[in-house]
């Protein structure tokens, strides 16, 4: 039997309610694949599950840094894979669900092993200019060099500190992911008719705000300050602008939406483009429909 279960797909999408469904039917615990709902504090913008919709299934990855706080694909690719190594060890079927692709291809098909950055390499390289560290990177690597714009001297630097690290080349390195868990995974995509997802997406944002996502968004925001801003969240960046009386509450929703339903259309295309997903129209099947097909698959398997 497959041990792990992917449910992927854009936001608003219905993958909350599939994915604790199909935990219950698989007795398995679940792990978000959000890289918003990584953060403590934001709740009601992030979707983020709440305890009665879990209905007493284990969830995992949910508020595990302050939002002010850097949190990278390859800190939740560790945490996660350690986690599993856990489950593993109790014979424990996962549910992996979100809609953050790398999050999720981090833990299915894993990582590349890069180098940390060494500092007194990095100082060294950050004195050069665009131009020398570019055709340095041309002369060890041509191709990572052709995938690179010239003038963005961060990816050229990174490129080149790996080249001069490793002694291979940046875009041989970068491709070579390494899988740190023993989980097989079986992929699958939700996905609704357009008009109908965007539908979803624009009364979703009216029940967050009926639920206290200004509220919430004042709260965080006194408490963090201006860092707050970094994190560039969609809902929280939006009413941070009202709140600095830079637009109305009016537009901040307006801009919450049409920014979410950008947002969904992303997501979409990028799990099409993985080629490795089995894919349900939640128009056109119902949750029951689905959760059977899966399970066989996943008994089958």
């Amino acid at each position: 039997m497959v041990k792990g279960l992917v449910i992927a797909g854009p936001t608003a999408v219905g993958k909350t309610a599939l994915s604790i469904k199909l935990a219950k039917a698989m007795d398995a615990e679940i792990i978000s694949a959000d890289s918003a709902q990584v953060y403590k504090d934001l709740d009601i913008g992030t979707a983020k599950v709440t305890e009665e919709e879990m209905g007493g299934v284990i969830h995992h990855m949910l508020d595990v840094v302050e939002p002010v706080e850097k949190y990278s694909v390859g800190e939740y690719q560790r945490t996660v894979d350690e986690l599993l190594g856990k489950l593993e060890g109790e014979g424990k079927s996962v549910v992996l669900t979100g809609g953050t692709g790398l999050y999720i291809g981090s833990v299915t098909n894993g990582l590349a092993d890069l180098p940390e950055s060494d500092h007194e390499l990095r100082a060294k390289l950050m004195e050069r200019s665009n131009e020398s560290l570019y055709e340095e990177l041309k002369e060890l690597d041509p191709e990572a060099a052709e995938g690179i714009h010239p003038n963005n001297k961060r990816r050229v630097e990174r490129a080149l500190e790996v080249c001069l690290l490793t002694g291979k080349k940046f875009s041989v390195v970068s491709k070579e992911n390494i899988k740190g868990n023993n989980y097989p995974f079986l992929k699958v995509a939700l996905e609704r008719d357009r008009g109908v997802l965007y539908e979803r997406i624009n009364l979703r944002v009216d029940i967050m705000m009926e639920a206290g996502l200004l509220e919430e968004v004042e709260r965080t925001y006194k408490k963090y300050g201006e860092n707050l801003k970094k994190v560039n969240i969609i809902g929280y960046a939006e009413l941070i602008r009202y709140i600095d009386g830079e637009i109305t509450l009016e537009q901040a929703v307006e801009d919450i939406k049409q920014n979410s339903r950008r947002y969904a259309k992303r997501q979409f295309t990028w799990f099409k483009n993985q080629g490795d997903y089995l894919w349900y129209n939640l128009d056109k099947m119902t949750e029951e429909e689905i959760m059977n097909d899966v399970i066989e698959r996943v008994k089958s398997s």
